[in-house]
């Protein structure tokens, strides 16, 4: 078997001397989008085969919170009980804001009209969701309730354009952590339906002709190499490229700014660099979530953000994701949450955070907090004026969560980057079309070759208008895209 093959280099067709395998579709991966994409691909009556670089199924999605962001036709059942009406125009015009300068209309518009369509399949997969609303501002709930807040959709510039509703779905169970249940579900469905694992494996590379049609994989399986035949497709689902230090560096070198990696551990870019070596685009590569939560509590959105220059920088009713954004721009990487003594806290997710500067005024926090002279207080005073009248003109602060900051004694609370290291994963990825065929530059499908999931560049691809469930809503959904449209190949 020759070995002149790597995830950066295909193994050409013509040196394959044998297939030690077959199948009809092959999927790399078997986090939330390999499962979903051998549902469907199963559901065609197509042979399905799963290979696996880990000992067990789940990839990152079984990490997550086990949120998925659905919403438009109306609202889902949990939207429509707790009285929103989602249009499904709101829903999309909210999507390509977050999705930035580079939003795919297509994609978005495939999404917005599929999405409740969407919450009654993963229900019919056995994922449960109780259907009640909790209301305020959450990372994800505490309780085993559904519906959330999960994105900016109430907060500045977004609500200015789309109607706001809540779309943050998470499945039920009590407590932090419901991505475990969801794939647990996911994966004995798969199974169920007769898709085929293969653990501990190992995809080295594709295998392709001359003109860069994918027929298959390079594995090592039990320390062999191995060659197996896709007759109709390879669907890489095989993750993001946090893992990979040098491609962080060259794609995204703003994120070494975040040592925190949000992983299963193999998201090493493997899949992507597969793509990549037989004429694929990997578009948006520079993008990333990152954040430092900074509620629950909410109170402490009622809080303001300053820099090292005591100025305001974001509406602080954001979400984290976006806020965080934000703080990673500024000078020096500091910046502090202002808070007075009825609205302090900590942050659930950081209890221990550093309280950078006190006083009994905010000229004593200023000072505390080596600031050039005047300009924290000249911030403080504007903004509380402001918010007693029940307004922010500068960044447009939510009406619920503006009260001016003037019950001693006062605190900083820091969020700089020595003292609240910030958690990361990359949003860039291959070139997809809505059914998961992987494009080129051109715009032109690689034949036999598909990809979803954080392998893909797919709807979340603006670090700063990112909303917690777009992941799995889009790796579940354009999973299925292209488990049905790979099996329905040849």
């Amino acid at each position: 078997m020759p070995i002149n093959c790597s995830p950066s280099r295909p193994l050409a067709l013509d040196d394959v001397e044998r297939w030690d395998a077959e199948t009809d579709v092959l999927i790399v991966g078997f986090g939330i989008a390999g499962a979903c994409a051998a549902i469907e691909a199963r559901n065609t009556g197509a042979r399905v085969d799963v290979f696996e670089v880990a000992a067990a199924a789940g990839g990152s999605a079984a990490l997550s919170g086990g949120e998925f962001y659905l919403g438009g036709s109306g609202g889902t059942p949990a939207q429509r009980a707790a009285g929103f009406d989602d249009a499904t125009e709101d829903f999309f015009k909210y999507l390509m804001m977050a999705g930035g300068p580079g939003a795919d209309e297509a994609r978005v518009r495939c999404y917005a009209d599929n999405a409740v369509a969407h919450f009654h399949w993963l229900v019919e997969q056995g994922i449960p969701f109780k259907g009640t609303y909790l209301p305020g501002k959450w990372l994800e709930p505490l309780t085993d309730d559904t519906l959330i807040w999960s994105g900016s959709e109430a907060a500045w510039p977004f609500a200015q354009q789309a109607k706001p509703a809540p779309r943050g779905h998470a499945a039920q169970l009590p407590g932090w952590g419901a991505g475990k249940l969801i794939m647990e579900k996911l994966i004995a469905r798969a199974l169920d339906l007769g898709a085929t694992a293969h653990f501990n494996t190992r995809v080295l590379a594709l295998v392709a002709d001359r003109h860069d049609a994918v027929h298959g994989i390079v594995a090592r399986i039990d320390g062999e190499l191995r060659t197996v035949r896709a007759r109709k497709g390879v669907i890489l689902c095989a993750g993001g490229f946090i893992c990979n230090d040098d491609m962080v560096r060259t794609y995204a070198p703003q994120a070494l700014g975040c040592p925190n990696p949000t992983t299963g551990g193999n998201d090493d870019g493997s899949g992507i660099r597969m793509g990549i070596s037989v004429g694929a685009a990997a578009i948006h590569m520079d993008q990333f979530f990152a954040t430092r939560p900074f509620f629950p509590p909410e109170s402490l959105v009622k809080g303001i953000f300053i820099n090292e220059a005591g100025q305001r920088f974001i509406n602080e009713d954001a979400y984290h994701g976006r806020v965080t954004h934000y703080m990673l721009r500024q000078p020096n990487g500091r910046a502090w949450l202002l808070v007075d003594e009825e609205i302090f806290a900590r942050p659930v997710t950081n209890p221990n955070i550093d309280i950078a500067a006190t006083g009994d005024t905010w000229l004593e926090v200023e000072h505390e907090l080596g600031l050039p002279k005047g300009e924290l207080t000249h911030t403080v005073e504007s903004y509380n004026r402001h918010a007693a009248a029940g307004a922010d003109p500068i960044w447009h602060k939510a009406k619920a969560f503006l009260r001016p900051l003037a019950k001693a004694p006062f605190a900083a609370l820091s969020f700089c980057a020595q003292d609240y290291p910030a958690t990361f994963f990359t949003l860039g990825g291959l070139w997809t079309s809505t059914d998961g065929q992987v494009l080129t530059p051109a715009g032109e499908a690689i034949p036999g070759l598909f990809a979803a999931g954080r392998t893909a560049c797919g709807l979340p691809r603006w670090g700063e208008g990112y909303s917690s469930g777009m992941s799995l809503g889009d790796s579940s959904f354009f999973g299925r895209q292209a488990g049905r449209r790979a099996a329905l190949t040849g």
